[in-house]
């Protein structure tokens, strides 16, 4: 019985010390990207990673952090390397976690990433599996803020780019602020962004 308890405990305090590793490993590389250090933050995260193959999170923000790099980098090998990194990571996280609207959003904004840097290339491609994404995410959670948000976004970006009028899709992104006034993440380190986004959106639209 003593060893039964002395295993029993042994394997608890070794899950509440993996747990605590964890925490934070997370809560460092949240620091890191807040301090504008995402390069070291998605080297964190990929360690996370390693350590929790059953956890979609770690994998989810590599993939995020090396998106929004490829939208500001200019140099197309460096560009390419960051979105195929970015795929890499998505395609680990949809295979833990699939059917999750966040990483279809993630997923999508890969998409968008390459059709940003070359329209002409990529927009006949990969326009029609960015809409599908979000007609997707939206079926799975309706009341997710950062889909109803992204997708409006997507919107707006085709409208323009075929010169029609973006307002409409306003009282989506309207919508999308009033979803995230009661949004509670399921843990301190599931997605929780948009909101400022959210409100910078619709503050153009007024404007």
């Amino acid at each position: 019985m003593k060893r039964i308890i002395l295993i029993t405990t042994m394997l608890v305090s070794s899950w509440v010390l993996g747990q605590d590793a964890y925490t934070k490993g997370m809560s460092k590389a949240f620091e890191l990207w807040g301090s504008q250090k995402p390069v070291e933050a998605a080297n964190l995260f990929e360690r996370i990673a390693t350590a929790e193959p059953d956890n979609w999170l770690p994998f989810y923000y590599v993939s995020q952090i090396n998106t929004f790099a490829a939208f500001a980098e200019k140099d197309k090998e460096k560009h390419s390397q960051l979105l195929e990194k970015a795929q890499q990571y998505v395609d680990l996280a949809n295979a833990i976690s699939p059917k999750n609207a966040d990483i279809l959003v993630q997923q999508a904004m890969v998409h968008t990433a390459w059709i940003a840097s070359d329209g002409a290339t990529y927009g006949m491609t990969l326009s029609g599996k960015v809409a599908a994404l979000y007609k997707e995410a939206s079926i799975l959670d309706p009341e997710n803020p950062r889909v109803i948000l992204s997708k409006a976004e997507w919107d707006m970006g085709s409208a323009k780019y075929f010169g029609k009028d973006t307002s409409p899709y306003c009282k989506d992104v309207e919508r999308s602020l009033e979803l995230f006034t009661n949004f509670k993440p399921a843990t301190p380190f599931h997605p929780s962004w948009g909101k400022e986004r959210a409100e910078e959106v619709l503050q153009n639209c007024k404007s």
